[in-house]
């Protein structure tokens, strides 16, 4: 698996790393006042528990919450990292569960907007701890930057693990300077900043009624609006031009140059969007990625959903670099990372089980009809490459379906034991996703080969322990990274959880 193919699934690997604590998650402590008791001549001091609750306005607590962790937020964040380690290592001998070739959703598109939606949630908690604007804003920074220098470094081409032992990268002609990590950072930045700024103008309760947050809250969904029209509008309205790019055949060393013709607004096929057009504008097209996912389209290969060989009369742009992680696809993204905000406030006001689901699933099913109308019409068709509003909708209503699954699976009915090691693989996010989904460990043991750099113990082991033993390349693969590489890291993430040792940015 090559590096790029790594870098092409949405990670985030960086929610997690924006991930704090969440133990303090209510706002006003109930304090009981301790009472001295005399018993047998004795003074005696009785000094129960604090409890912390949140008060929304006319209810009761259902129950008193001790002040802990939601697990949730965790488990949550470690299947995401599971699904794209499974998709990244599995999705070239399964090519259903890769990436969409263009329109529609599989398992891979769900990756990084899942990881938006948990970077949102992690934000509304882990913000409201910090009571100075100016500290805040100075965390919000630092860990910005630590986000793109981390994206530049696994992402931007200088790491060639697992498979190339080789490494660096011509800053100047090829460098890739955006990528997933550096996406998180700019939706971590953004929402991060109006939910510092902001923090002084929301009620400490709410009113009464379902749509009380949103008012409280309005700040928040007004930055995912601004947003939505740049994204919407630019999309639509910009004249995209003609476009070259230089290519080099497989069989030839000649770097010949292809010409894409184009000239129209509001195309939302792969030639000719504003999507591609303002990053070969604002990066270089020899900045881009450069194996995009519309090379298994129909139109490019015989093959299809899968990449053999190409047509020979493919298109020309179906040879040409393209952005997965752009910067117009990016500040649609902001919309992903302001519903996960919003699912965090829910968390923070709301202290009833029943009233955080009815709040979370009732938002998740409204996303998923808008989603389902918009691209079954074809007005706006699901498309994680473009990151379309329908595509945002759809995939933010699905996390918030699997969120609610597990709060309830979780924290109400405490059943946390199965699912401790997708919360190991989650306290642990950032170090599962550079050694693993980004091929460094692996790289490492690579290194270490006999007679020729193919012969390793990575190789040694997927073939001789798996496909030799299933008879099966395919069976092998899924097997090798169910088993070497999820499960490996499950293990050492639960050690190290053991420890009480996390990676953290």
């Amino acid at each position: 698996m090559t590096d790029e193919r790594r870098i092409e699934e949405g990670l985030s690997g960086s929610e997690h790393i924006i991930e704090e604590e969440h133990d303090r998650q209510r706002t006003i402590e109930k304090r009981i006042d301790v009472q001295d008791h005399k018993s047998n001549g004795k003074a005696e001091k009785s000094v129960p528990e604090v409890d912390v609750v949140v008060e929304t306005k006319g209810e009761e607590p259902l129950a008193k919450e001790k002040n802990k962790r939601i697990a949730t937020l965790d488990v949550f964040r470690g299947l995401t990292i599971v699904i794209m380690i499974l998709v990244d290592d599995a999705g070239g001998a399964f090519a259903r569960i890769d990436h969409s070739p263009w329109n529609g959703c599989t398992l891979a598109d769900f990756v990084m907007p899942f990881f938006l939606f948990i970077v949102g949630v992690a934000i509304a908690l882990a913000l409201k701890r910090i009571p100075k604007t100016n500290d805040a804003v100075k965390k919000i920074v630092v860990r910005t930057l630590k986000l793109l220098f981390w994206g530049i470094v696994l992402q931007g081409g200088y790491s060639h693990a697992p498979n190339d032992l080789s490494y660096g990268v011509d800053m100047k002609k090829n460098i890739r300077w955006f990528g997933i990590l550096q996406r998180i950072a700019l939706v971590y930045l953004v929402v991060a900043l109006i939910e510092t700024f902001t923090k002084r103008t929301r009620p400490a309760n709410l009113n009464s009624g379902h749509f009380s947050i949103f008012g409280a809250y309005r700040w928040q969904w007004l930055g995912g609006f601004i947003a939505f029209l740049i994204y919407m509008i630019t999309t639509f309205a910009l004249y995209v031009p003609d476009w070259s790019f230089g290519y080099y055949s497989d069989n030839d060393t000649k770097r010949e140059t292809l010409m894409v013709k184009c000239g129209m607004r509001g195309h939302l096929g792969p030639a000719c969007n504003a999507v591609g057009f303002v990053d070969r504008q604002v990066w270089g097209i020899n900045h881009l990625y450069t194996s995009p996912v519309w090379t298994r389209l129909k139109a490019c290969t015989l093959s299809s959903p899968a990449t053999v060989f190409f047509r020979d009369n493919a298109p020309n742009w179906c040879h040409a670099p393209f952005e997965p992680e752009g910067l117009l696809s990016s500040i649609s993204a902001i919309l992903s990372g302001t519903i996960g905000v919003h699912y965090g406030h829910i968390l923070i006001h709301f202290k009833g089980h029943s009233e955080r689901l009815k709040q979370w699933v009732s938002m998740a099913i409204v996303l998923l009809i808008i989603a389902i109308i918009l691209h079954f019409t074809d007005a706006i068709p699901l498309n994680k490459q473009l990151y379309s509003f329908s595509y945002v909708c759809f995939t933010a209503g699905a996390a918030g379906i699997v969120f609610s699954a597990f709060y309830v699976l979780i924290d109400v009915l405490g059943w946390r034991t199965p699912f401790l090691f997708l919360e190991w693989i989650g306290m642990n996010s950032m170090l599962v996703f550079v050694m693993a989904a980004q091929g460094i460990f692996a790289g490492f043991i690579n290194g270490w080969y006999y007679d020729g750099e193919d012969n390793n113990l990575v190789n040694w082991i997927q073939k001789h322990v798996f496909n030799d033993v299933w008879h099966s390349e395919r069976l092998g693969t899924l097997l090798y990274v169910i088993f070497a590489e999820i499960t490996f890291w499950g293990v050492v993430s639960g050690i190290l959880h053991k420890l009480g040792i996390y990676w953290k940015l």
